[in-house]
């Protein structure tokens, strides 16, 4: 295989604790390995204006980058460039491939339509979202491949005419992820059985719905975002922890006793299969993600999907606690298999409304 240099631009970046984060990290790791070149853009105070979403401190975006990647351009000649995010960064990146007539591939991580959806009034929702998804729209039109993560969200897509899709699934690393199973006694006081939930505290991902379930036991959330003050006041039972990654992460999915996904509006869902890897059994709403990931008979075994969340909480808990199924179902998602997927689709070649459009105003 002949190596190559790889530029990613990324407007989701450490100090971020996401999927999309944790997605890019994992597969440029792959491909260091493999000895290829990465150079991996986030957002950066030395790149532009750099600004924090308000309610958002963790979130920063770099503004006015143009001038720093058009020397990246010049200085690190990538052979193949990848745009993850539709932030300011991935336009300036946009703008740049499209006037020197060079190719680019870009993914569709996050449903920002719905998310805007979600968070305004129906009759604003429904027009936000619609206007968004013709920004996005355009964003893409232009990209070698479309790289989204599971066949529901190609659907989506397809439907709402966005081309060149093509699949960029996930994976864990089950080294880390394990059945461990070991007591932890930020847990030993609390009530069985124990639900958990690990991502993002806001509105979008439908919390509320978990934290209202009705059973014995206690909900644990492990996550950051704009609703941590205001659901640990309404929800005092429950219990919020800070984020974590890694081994400490995978010791709390260890410890608890069942996973809850309430989320409607994920690509995927990350956290679904470290919870898997860590031998944990689900329940979920039947959405976009958990029906992909779980589509198989053999997921009927520790997974319930339902309607009704609290339905699948409690047919879930009802499932015989076998670690080592959940955590042997999710053997071939490996970050290697996703890496290679990847790699495949950076190689595709430049559309053919392209060729004969350069130099290009479009951006």
């Amino acid at each position: 295989m002949t190596l190559k240099k790889i530029l990613i631009v990324t407007d989701a970046w450490h100090p971020q604790i996401n999927g999309v984060v944790r997605t890019l990290e994992a597969t440029a790791h792959v491909l260091k390995q493999q000895g290829h070149e990465v150079c991996i853009v986030g957002p950066d105070s030395a790149h532009g204006f750099t600004l924090a979403l308000p309610f958002y401190p963790s979130i920063q975006l770099t503004f006015f980058a143009g001038r720093y990647i058009r020397t990246l351009f010049d200085t690190f000649q990538p052979d193949f460039i990848h745009i993850a995010t539709e932030g300011p960064l991935g336009w300036s990146t946009r703008r740049l491939c499209l006037q020197r007539g060079v190719a680019f591939t870009t993914s569709y991580h996050t449903r920002f339509p719905e998310y805007l959806a979600a968070r305004l009034p129906a009759f604003l929702g429904r027009f936000f979202q619609t206007l968004s998804y013709s920004v996005l729209r355009r964003f893409h039109a232009l990209s070698s491949a479309v790289m989204v993560a599971t066949p529901s969200l190609e659907t989506i897509l397809r439907q709402q005419q966005f081309s060149r899709l093509v699949l960029w699934s996930r994976g864990v690393d089950d080294t880390v992820f394990q059945p461990i199973r070991e007591k932890l006694a930020t847990y030993d006081s609390l009530p069985r059985p124990l639900l958990l939930y690990v991502g993002r505290v806001a509105v979008e991902k439908n919390i509320r719905d978990f934290l209202n379930i009705k059973t014995e036991g206690t909900h644990i959330i492990i996550g950051d975002g704009p609703d941590v003050d205001l659901l640990s006041k309404e929800y005092p039972n429950a219990r919020f922890l800070a984020p974590l990654e890694g081994r400490a992460l995978a010791h709390h999915y260890a410890a608890a006793d069942l996973f809850v996904f309430p989320s409607m509006t994920e690509t995927f869902g990350l956290v679904l299969l470290e919870a898997c890897a860590c031998g944990l059994r689900i329940a979920s709403f039947p959405a976009p993600g958990p029906l992909d990931l779980f589509s198989s008979k053999e997921a009927a075994d520790f997974v319930v999907l339902n309607s009704n969340l609290e339905t699948a909480v409690q047919q879930a808990l009802l499932k015989e606690d076998n670690p080592s199924v959940p955590h042997n179902y999710i053997k071939s998602y490996s970050w290697e298999a996703c890496t290679k997927q990847f790699f495949d689709h950076i190689q595709a070649p430049l559309p053919e409304e392209r060729l004969t459009s350069f130099p290009s105003n479009d951006g």
